[in-house]
């Protein structure tokens, strides 16, 4: 711990230098994350005020965007404080938080997409046991074990980070404290380290991934002996839940499972699964989504409805 002492606070470098750019990017992002925090927040509250909570899809679905706003906030709000400021700086103790948070609320949502594809494998595989396989019981613990999953995928990434001797450079090339570039910064020889992290990080991400693609490569292929109507539900459901997996995994997959190294474009790489897919998720989830768009409007209308004739 006397090599952590010597360095009390690292400097972000951003995404880029140019005063224009940063206003850009300030604007953009400031959109994005409110449009974010409104899109979930709608969305809990639907799901809460609307019998579709009973629902195996819409329960995983409340969840995800509870994550989705833990997630995000863990990175996305200093990232855009800081595009306001020349010297972008962040204390040991909230880089090492941001390690853990990040990792933590990433693991879980990872778990939770897996979730979410095994409740449509079995909406559209094994429809008539659906209601007794997905019970509310073995949601929880399908839940349960995400929040675990995610857990258990932080804390081997978090010790690593914390066991780091830092007495030198303290200049990280990133927008938020991650693994690699910490590795980047250490006053050691990290090859095993990182070879840790890929194993930690890295295979989680693909074989989660790869545990996806099949299960909705199944999904896909049993499709054929629905009815058109049917087909057509189906589809747009599990096409929603593919373009959230690759846009969350394809980036996270390219940045973690290789040699333990950066590059100036993993920041650009970071922002999809950072803010980019958490702030689609929304959006994908409800406007693909007939019945979602209908329990919205129902519940929102109820509500204005209600406070216009307390008026």
């Amino acid at each position: 711990m006397e090599n952590h002492r010597n360095i009390s606070e690292f400097i972000l470098l951003g995404l880029s230098y140019d005063q224009n750019i940063q206003i850009f990017c300030f604007v953009l992002f400031l959109f994005c994350y409110v449009a974010l925090l409104v899109g979930n927040l709608l969305i809990l509250v639907s799901i809460q005020c609307s019998p579709l909570f009973h629902q195996p899809m819409y329960y995983f679905l409340l969840h995800l965007a509870s994550v989705d706003i833990c997630y995000t906030s863990t990175v996305t709000p200093k990232l855009i404080a800081d595009l306001l400021v020349e010297r972008k700086t962040i204390s040991y103790g909230n880089c090492m938080l941001q390690v853990l948070t990040m990792h933590f609320f990433g693991g879980t949502e990872i778990f939770i997409l897996t979730s979410m594809a095994f409740d449509r494998y079995v909406a559209i595989c094994r429809p008539l046991h659906y209601m007794t396989i997905m019970s509310r019981t073995r949601c929880n613990l399908l839940i349960l074990a995400a929040w675990g999953g995610g857990a258990v995928h932080a804390f081997p990434l978090f010790s690593i980070a914390v066991g780091l001797p830092f007495c030198g450079p303290n200049e990280i090339d990133h927008y938020f404290c991650d693994i690699f570039p910490l590795l980047k910064v250490a006053c050691t020889d990290t090859y095993i380290t990182g070879v840790l992290v890929i194993a930690f990080s890295g295979m989680v991400a693909l074989i989660t991934f790869v545990v996806l693609f099949v299960s909705y490569g199944i999904i896909l292929f049993t499709l054929r002996n629905l009815s058109a109507e049917g087909r057509r539900k189906a589809l747009s459901t599990c096409w929603s839940h593919i373009t959230v997996v690759i846009l969350f995994f394809g980036p996270a997959i390219f940045i973690y499972l290789r040699p333990p190294t950066t590059f100036p474009d993993d920041k650009i790489l970071a922002l999809f699964y950072t803010i980019i897919a958490p702030m689609f998720n929304p959006l994908i989830y409800t406007l693909r989504n007939t019945e979602m768009k209908n329990t919205m409007r129902k519940v929102w209308c109820q509500t204005l409805h209600s406070k216009g004739a307390r008026n």
